[in-house]
């Protein structure tokens, strides 16, 4: 019975609100660039298109077929993500992978959304899904930088 409360207190009602409040749901049409990424322990995967104007996020759109966690992370990636240089992209991603796997800090702003994924640092098999919309991101990115 703990292990059953446990995944109920992991899949919490911010959670799954997130999850069914996922900005940016929308594929852009003519984007800068687009990566989809499969987590292949679980199947999800996410496709991310963007646009990038000078370095900054100025558009972003994306299809989600993850778990409620991959969810609500790339919804409140999704939230925040446009405005942002892609520096700021990249340390949110490093700070999310800290926080799942070391123990780390919850990301900063723009990112600290995340923090609703931190009881999901015991559970490994699930930070593959909630690291998607972050890698997708960061591949497009890469992919826009060298045809830029």
């Amino acid at each position: 019975m703990s292990a059953e409360n446990d995944m109920i207190k992991l899949y919490s009602a911010r959670i799954l609100a997130l999850a069914a409040d996922m900005p940016h749901t929308t594929r852009l049409q003519n984007p800068t660039a687009t990566a989809k990424k499969r987590a292949p322990l679980c199947g999800s995967t996410v496709t991310v298109d963007l646009k990038v104007e000078n370095g900054i996020v100025t558009d972003y759109g994306q299809d989600v077929k993850a778990c409620a966690l991959g969810q609500a992370a790339a919804a409140v990636i999704g939230a925040a993500i446009v405005g942002q240089p892609i520096s700021t992209i990249e340390k949110g991603r490093k700070e999310l992978f800290d926080m799942l796997k070391n123990g780390g800090p919850v990301p900063a702003a723009p990112f600290d959304g995340l923090e609703v994924l931190e009881p999901a640092k015991d559970y490994k098999n699930r930070h593959a899904s909630i690291m998607l919309a972050f890698d997708a991101t960061l591949d497009a990115l890469q992919a826009h930088q060298a045809t830029g």
